[in-house]
């Protein structure tokens, strides 16, 4: 195969050319991890200057491999694979390099062929009959370039006078309301104009045709402005807008451009439509505009290749002066990595693309329509790539949301947390299905939608009809969950309003049951060391709560929430205990708070307690001298009578219990040789319950009488292990007596409050 490659070759540049391509994206797309120490050395270091002595190709392409990707770790997050007709067209880049510096006259016979052949071949592909085509990079140019075209059309002095002839009379400029956001304001921007110039026409009201441009409004609108002095410049009219695929009535939208002179200019996703053999009627309609925009980059799954604007005017002069037209050979050459992709594709494998796309979109949509909670909105286009939907639910009549006083505001509330569940819904199929390529769109009528447009991905991408099943099979376990949150949302605000140390928070940007607050029974009349408590509380207990065993995710919230101090629930699981759930958090709550004001009070108690202590151990140590005589207090003398007559007296430690804050003695102690464990000492802090069987905390038990408690809130007695944790008991042992203590650490009848504080703590 290579020898064959070389012999058609014949220039050895050419074939240098291509090789040194395929070797570098093997390294890009193919690199491992072995430099993974070296890459974030370089990610970490600042730029230097320029090396003196210059990289080689390979080090420079292994710092464009870590640019790329960075620090990721998981591979699936890589650019799908180019493959052989991405190669070509990055080929067709590094030819228009190469061939710019052969001589002048090969390189303006090579280009003319080039884009005479490409803009031939679109034409006949897009049926868009004795056209020219405009290639540009940003796919607003070629618009922008038209709406030149036409002010030179219409006004024969601009030319020479400039914009001094459009202060009479004002051309406008006319859009949908669908239209995709800002091409307007870039247009008058790069055109010089005022913002008046800009017409934005409304959708229609018409069942049916809610998602198109208004034809009599238009009229109405175009009617004025000729009376008013203005010039009707262009219309831009939507075969598939940006958000959402829809089609204006291309048809009649031509009669009444023809009527007042109006170019018109049409762009949209479901122009690719009129490759294939069988194109609607509403969307063949667009081979009779002006001019048209096509973006085969993603449609066809082609890297860096130019959009195209294919337009009609008989005036070439013009074409030449406003820049559709050029005599620069770089601008010409701009249309060879497309030459080269269309011919190695061919007329078959690109409508074969379309059709796959198409194919997806209808897959789907097919799905989806049997699905009650998710809802369609654009379900009047027919043969459009986009597919459109979210989760809709409708209120149960008995829910007590829906009395008439309220019915507007939780109306209005239902419709906001929706749209926050489509948005939960649209990330997560994103994530988890990546190579289906959804992303969200926010309509003004839907509100927030997941949409679908393998047109745009697919190609890129490699969607396949496995992604698509896997995609519904995602869906298919999460509108059961969306369904659920929406239905237990007022149980759960129910249970936290039975609890008075509990307070539901409500955040509609949040996805899940809601949030909840602990407020602890503080009576400081201080502010902030309230608040700070109230903090700290709630810190603590989501993290207590985030160590559990179980299906809800409790987090801080959204990012930007207002709301501080709070625990925020996730979305419902299935046979979630609400209640259950609501007597767990209050009940831990108030087992946090209860060892807080233990360890607040832990200081001023253990103090008492070592005073105590020394209290009655200096008064031990004062009878046992009146016992034992002064003679045997004098160092000489003592010994001696100690040794002639050993006196068996002795002072017994103090044990204090930081539990029952009670001093004990130690004879017990030394007489048994260990140390009594008594039922005070085993004070329970926190008692975390952990499933033994398998079974999901919170579920819904069979047995409805089951009472709720901090040990077995979530589970039935028996299929439960506790684990309990204790205060530890601080104790003082007299110097006097150190044998045969137990192996438990003692400390001197000397020691300081610090001292025992310190080992208290630890």
């Amino acid at each position: 195969m290579e020898r064959a490659h070389d012999q058609i070759i014949t220039d050895p540049i050419l074939n240098e050319m291509a090789k040194n391509i395929e070797e570098a994206m093997k390294i890009l797309e193919n690199g491992q991890r072995e430099v993974e120490e070296r890459q974030k050395y370089i990610l970490k270091d600042i730029p230097g200057p320029l090396q003196g002595c210059g990289q080689d190709v390979s080090s420079i392409l292994q710092l464009i491999q870590n640019l790329m990707y960075g620090e990721e770790k998981e591979d699936s997050q890589r650019m799908h694979g180019l493959g052989e007709r991405g190669h070509v067209t990055l080929l067709g880049h590094s030819l228009v390099a190469y061939i710019s510096g052969l001589h002048r006259e090969r390189v303006r016979r090579l280009s003319i062929r080039v884009q005479s052949d490409t803009t031939l071949w679109l034409c006949r592909i897009f049926r868009y009959e004795n056209g020219s085509a405009y290639y540009h990079d940003d796919d607003r140019e070629g618009l922008l370039r038209v709406c030149r075209l036409v002010l030179y059309s219409r006004y024969e002095d601009y030319a020479t006078e400039g914009y001094a002839v459009l202060s009479c009379r004002h051309p406008v400029i006319y859009q949908s309301s669908a239209c995709r956001p800002g091409l307007g304001h870039y247009l008058c921007s790069q055109l010089g104009l005022a913002l008046s110039s800009l017409c934005t026409v409304p959708s229609s009201t018409t069942f049916g045709s809610e998602h198109q441009m208004d034809v009599s409004v238009l009229d109405r609108l175009i009617k004025d402005d000729v009376k008013s002095g203005k010039v009707p410049l262009l219309l831009i009219a939507n075969a598939g807008t940006a958000g959402a695929g829809h089609t204006d009535k291309l048809g009649n939208l031509r009669e009444l451009c023809d009527q007042h002179n109006m170019w018109l200019h049409v762009e949209g996703v479901n122009l690719a439509t009129l490759a294939l053999s069988c194109v609607t009627s509403s969307v063949l309609a667009a081979t009779r505009c002006d001019s048209m925009t096509l973006t085969l980059g993603p449609w066809l799954g082609l890297p860096a290749v130019p959009a195209v604007t294919l337009y009609r005017h008989e005036d070439p002069a013009l074409a030449l002066a406003t820049g559709l037209a050029s005599t620069q050979v770089a601008e010409k050459l701009r249309a060879l990595p497309l030459w080269m992709s269309l011919q190695n594709l061919g007329h078959d494998r690109i409508v074969k693309r379309i059709k796959h796309a198409l194919r997806l979109s209808e897959r789907l949509l097919e799905h989806l329509k049997k699905m009650t909670s998710i809802k369609t909105p654009v379900e009047d286009e027919v043969n459009s790539p986009i597919v459109l939907f979210k989760f809709s639910q409708e209120t149960s009549p008995e829910s007590p949301e829906s009395n008439g006083d309220s019915l507007d505001e939780y109306s209005e509330g239902e419709i906001e947390f929706q749209d926050t569940l489509n948005r939960w819904l649209g990330e997560q199929l994103a994530q988890q299905v990546p190579s289906s390529g959804v992303d969200l769109v926010h309509l003004e009528d839907e509100g927030s939608c997941v949409r679908f447009n393998p047109l745009m991905t697919s190609a890129l991408l490699g969607t396949q009809d496995g992604d698509v099943d896997a995609l519904m099979e995602r869906i298919g376990e999460m509108v059961p969950l969306l369904s659920l949150t929406m239905c237990l949302r007022h149980e759960f605000r129910e249970e936290v309003s039975n609890h008075s140390n509990l307070t539901y928070v409500e955040d509609l940007n949040w996805p899940g049951l809601g949030g909840i607050r602990y407020n602890p029974t503080c009576k400081d009349p201080d502010e902030s060391k309230r608040q700070l408590l109230q903090e700290k509380i709630n810190g603590d207990l989501l993290k207590n709560l985030q160590q559990l065993e179980t299906e809800v995710e409790f987090s801080t919230g959204p990012e930007f929430s207002p709301e501080k101090s709070c625990i925020f629930i996730g979305m419902a699981t299935e046979n979630l205990d609400v209640a259950k759930l609501v007597d767990a958090i209050a009940a831990m709550g108030r087992d946090i708070e209860e060892g807080s004001k233990l360890l607040d009070n832990m200081t001023e108690t253990v103090q008492r307690g070592i005073q105590e202590a020394e209290r009655q151990l200096q008064k031990a140590n004062e009878e046992k001298i009146m016992k034992e005589g002064v003679l045997r207090q004098i160092p000489v003398v003592g010994s001696v009578l100690n040794w002639f007559s050993p006196v068996q007296s002795s002072v017994n430690g103090k044990t204090f219990n930081l539990v029952a804050g009670s001093l004990d003695s130690t004879e017990s102690i030394y007489s048994m040789k260990t140390q009594p464990v008594k039922e005070t000492d085993l004070t329970p802090v926190f008692n975390i319950t952990k499933q033994s069987d398998g079974k999901k905390l919170f579920h819904r038990s069979p047995a409805s009488s089951e009472s709720l408690s901090v040990a077995s809130s979530v589970s039935q007695p028996g299929d439960v292990e506790t684990v309990h944790f204790q205060v530890p008991v601080a104790q003082v042992y007299s110097t006097e007596t150190t044998e045969d203590l137990p192996s438990r650490p003692c400390r001197p009848s000397h020691s300081s409050e610090d001292s025992l504080a310190e080992e208290v703590e630890n």
